[in-house]
């Protein structure tokens, strides 16, 4: 770990993470396991971040070829490193744009891993609904999906719904039940379902914050010290307040004819 991210004179940022949601490396591997049993030859990434998940699937199916999109260059900037670390950059392209109206589809993998927004232009709660038509429209009639998505575990309380992100609503997610049967609705069948454990849950918002708070805690009198300092603060409270209430479910969807 550096004193600061070369590239933006910051804080170093996310080095620890080696997956941008709460997914063990046991969870994965069955994923990967899975959704390469169907031999996909394209694979598309929404919201890729730096797409590990992606380049582990490129790895085990290798006639397939994946494209990445997102909208932060320094995240994208860090798969294209992986990738050719790899010897995956033939097959594997991470591009720099929005996935509203995409027209990178159909592929025969789709996934799209916390970031359904990414998909719709709708407020919270409906932008799940429109992205699981999106998800339908972008996968091949034989393929698959993976979607990760939230939904609560159980009703959050308004206290906790206070200390959660700004203007945090009871509307904003779904409960498991309603968002599978949304993904019916949508024209798919659900082939599995999973949820990500606490422990997921806490390697992941660890993960999250650990080498910023390393920083922290050695550069105290930083110039970028108290902004980063009120950033982690308000990051811890705030998964405080989501602990054991918001979830994340894995659903490997496939498309009904």
């Amino acid at each position: 770990m550096t004193d600061t991210d070369t590239t933006t004179g910051h804080p170093p940022r996310l080095t620890r993470l080696t997956f941008h949601s709460p997914l063990s490396e046991t969870r994965a591997n069955t994923l990967v396991h899975r959704l390469t049993r169907t031999n996909p030859t394209t694979v598309l990434d929404i919201g890729s971040g730096w797409g590990e998940l992606m380049l582990r699937i490129l790895t085990a199916a290798p006639e397939a070829k994946g494209t990445g999109l997102d909208i932060r260059p320094q995240d994208l900037a860090r798969g294209r490193r992986n990738a050719e670390a790899r010897g995956l950059t033939h097959r594997a392209e991470f591009l720099e744009e929005s996935a509203i109206g995409t027209s990178r589809g159909p592929a025969d993998l789709v996934l799209c891993i916390g970031a359904s927004q990414a998909l719709s232009t709708a407020q919270p709660p409906d932008h799940t609904t429109e992205a699981l038509r999106e998800l339908r429209r972008l996968v091949t009639d034989n393929g698959r999906v993976l979607l990760g998505e939230g939904f609560w575990q159980r009703p959050p309380t308004p206290a906790e719904l206070s200390g959660m992100w700004p203007k945090a609503a009871a509307t904003d997610h779904f409960d498991l039940a309603t968002l599978l049967d949304l993904a019916v609705a949508a024209g798919f069948r659900p082939e599995w379902t999973e949820t990500a454990s606490l422990e997921e849950w806490e390697e992941f918002e660890s993960a999250y914050q650990a080498d910023t708070e390393i920083w922290l805690a050695q550069h105290p009198d930083h110039p970028l010290a108290a902004e980063t300092r009120e950033r982690l603060d308000r990051h811890r409270a705030q998964w405080m307040s989501y602990r054991g209430v918001l979830g994340l479910a894995f659903l490997t969807l496939v498309p009904a004819r």
